[in-house]
This record gives C-alpha cells, structure tokens and sequence, in this order.
C-alpha cells in the first residue's frame, strides 16, 4: 500500500525542469552540454531593479507584507495595467503571488470543481494540464499544428464547448510556440465566450514584453467578456527577474478576493523585498528592457535562419516569447546504428547524447509532432548548439 496520496501519484513532473536538470547532472559531470530547455532570460536582473532591492533591505522590509500584495506595488500594477492595455483594475482587483504559477494554480483552485471541463489550445504550456488535473478538473484540449500558427480557431472553440465547460486557458505570446494573438482573432474567440456566459477565460499574459508584433492585445479588452477573463502576469520574462518569484493577476473583486484567500493559506504574501523590487521594475522606464527585446528579436531570426537550413525540419516564425516549435515528424523512422527515432522524445534524448543539445520534447506541451528549443542564450551558444543539431540530424537515414 502506497503512503502518498493519489494526487501526487498522478502529477507528472514538469518536463522542461526535468530536462534542465538533467543538463545541469550531465554538466556537473563534466559533459559539454548546451541547455536550450528551460525558459528563462539569461540577462541579469537590470542593475536599476537590484539597487531599488538592497534599498528596500536597508530600508527594512523585511517582515511578513499582506497576503494580496503591498498597496504601492497593486497601484503600480493598475496603473500598468491601465497604461499598456487599456485594462481598468483597481489595486483590490489584483493578487501579488509567488510566481505567475502560482496566481494561474490560485484562480485555477478557486474556480474549478471536479468534473468541470476546462478547454486548453495544445501546444499549452505544461504546468496547465497538471494544475487543473490538481483541482480535479478535465483538460480538454484543442489542437493546433504549425500551418494554422498553432492558433486555434473561433470555430473549433464553439465546437469544443460542452455543458461541463468551465474555463478555458490559453497564453499569447504563447509558450511553447511563439504564437501570437491579433486583436482581430481575440475578438472572434470573444464572440464565442459571449454566447457562453458560464465560460471563465484565463489569459497568460508573462510573456506579453517578448512581443516583435506590434503592440500587446489583451482578450481582457474586449468589453463584453471582460469580468469573465483574468489576466495573469508578472516580472520573470519582461524585465529577466525569474529568480524574484513576482506575478500577479487583475480580475474582478470578487475572484481576487478568493485568490487571496486560498493564497493566505498556502504561501500568504510573495516576498517583501521581491515586491518592491517589481514595484521599481514597472514604475520606472529603462533601455535595458529595450535591449532585451532587440537581443532577443536578433537571436529569433538567427535561429530562424538556421532552423531553415536543416531540410527535414518544419519551421514557423514565431512573433513572441523566446521559443522555437519546429515539426520534427519527418525523422520519424529514421535511424543512427541501432537507434531508431519514432517519437519527439526519442529525437530530444538522441540530440542530448549525440551532440550534447538539450531540448524539451513536444509531448510534454501537448503535442508529438514537435520539439522546444528555447533561444535564450547567446549568439555564440546558439550558433554552436544548432551546428551541432543540424550535425546530428544528419547522421539519421
């Protein structure tokens, strides 16, 4: 008889923080590994939020800070809110948690009862599925491939709706694609969830500072869903604070206030010093943020350039994130010696040992047709991780 409770039993691990691990064990062990799997800014926290942390140390906050968040940093996120996206939240519609993954499991816990369906675009970011699976809901997912940009369409949603439909969960710029929402396509989705008014919308918006589009559009806009749509955010992805541990969400009163207090009996208030850090973070404007962006735009198109190069592989180019999605399908069947490659993460352990390049497996996002390689990381790093790909690839017959 097993001593661990059913639920823990049935959560997967996350498999981007697998394969990062596994990286870090391989290096540790002195192998030359190159990490494209986890995604995360390899800039250091811009000096002008650091400093604004040592102050707030000096300064003394240092004690338990209130459960939603401190009132300055909820101000400031309104005002944020306000100002990029014409999204109207008073700070006592805003929850500070540890982490946008915590204010998505906080909404999710909050909203979702067992049985209640809950419809995911797939490709989907993992920790989704797991987090609803965890408050006994169903994911249902809605599949995409790359020749509709992995969007899914208004059509396939109102298809999708059941009278169990509770929520649905998607995240533009998206994780694991790139994929970005226009505004137009946002208003279709919409007009499917105006029809719907049971249907809760839960928009990830972490990556919305990761954006070679155009200007950021929130679903929250749309004026006849908007008191069913909570936006989750934070300061991880924009300003490279992933360490800090600072997301939050804006929704009505009445959800925060059930954010707050299943938050108050699971972390209470996210750390104070991280807070005041992120106040600093989105009330003061820098050009070290402008030249994250042009970093990683820069770095998207040579990863695209030499993606294109290898033959086999099915590339799209992605408007948002940090993130390559490419079909891998055609190698599927294919072989080294002994080894065949039938699945993604056939392919993705192949490319560890066989050129030492971690990368996530399509799988873990919901679909086995692809691959995730993150371009966080230098040119120089880039450059040699895909010559090494491409060398590898080669070797499959």
């Amino acid at each position: 008889m097993s001593v661990f409770a059913d639920r823990i039993k049935n959560l997967k691990e996350s498999q981007t923080i697998k394969m990062a691990r596994i990286s870090r064990e391989l290096k540790e062990q002195g192998h030359d590994i190159i990490s494209l799997s986890l995604g995360e800014p390899d800039f250091v926290t811009p000096s002008y939020i650091r400093e604004g942390a040592k102050k707030a140390i000096d300064d003394g906050f240092t004690f338990y800070p209130p459960i939603s968040g401190f009132n300055d940093l909820r101000k400031a996120i309104s005002e944020k809110f306000r100002k990029e996206n014409n999204l109207d939240y008073s700070p006592d519609q805003i929850v500070v948690s540890t982490g946008a993954k915590q204010s998505i499991a906080n909404v999710v816990l909050c909203l979702i009862n067992p049985g209640d369906e809950v419809l995911i675009p797939a490709p989907y970011w993992v920790s989704y599925s797991q987090i609803i699976r965890l408050a006994e809901g169903i994911p249902v997912f809605l599949n995409t491939n790359i020749d509709s940009d992995f969007k899914v369409s208004a059509e396939q949603l109102e298809k999708a709706i059941t009278p169990r439909t509770k929520m649905f969960v998607f995240s533009s710029p998206c994780n694991p694609t790139g994929t970005v929402y226009s505004k137009e396509e946002l208003e279709k989705l919409a007009e499917v969830f105006s029809k719907n008014d049971r249907i809760f919308v839960l928009s990830d918006e972490i990556y919305e500072h990761i954006n070679f589009s155009g200007k950021h559009e929130s679903i929250a806009s749309i004026p006849q869903i908007k008191d069913r749509v909570i936006v989750v955010n934070g300061v991880s992805k924009g300003y490279a604070m992933t360490g800090w541990r600072i997301g939050y969400i804006g929704a009505t009163v009445e959800i925060a206030k059930a954010c707050d207090k299943i938050q108050g009996q699971f972390t209470s208030g996210a750390s104070s010093v991280s807070q005041k850090a992120a106040l600093i973070a989105l009330s003061e404007s820098s050009k070290e943020n402008h030249h994250m962006l042009k970093a990683f735009k820069r770095r998207r198109d040579l990863v695209y350039k030499l993606l294109n190069e290898i033959k086999s592989l099915k590339v799209n180019k992605p408007q948002g994130a940090f993130y390559f999605f490419p079909d891998v399908s055609a190698y599927f069947g294919k072989k080294n010696g002994e080894l065949t490659i039938s699945t993604p993460d056939d392919l993705c352990e192949y490319l560890l040992k066989n050129a030492g390049v971690s990368v996530v497996t399509g799988t873990a996002f919901g679909n086995s047709d692809c691959i995730r390689l993150s371009y966080a990381a230098s040119d120089k790093l880039l450059m040699e991780a895909l010559k090494r790909i491409k060398a590898s690839l080669d070797k499959l017959n």
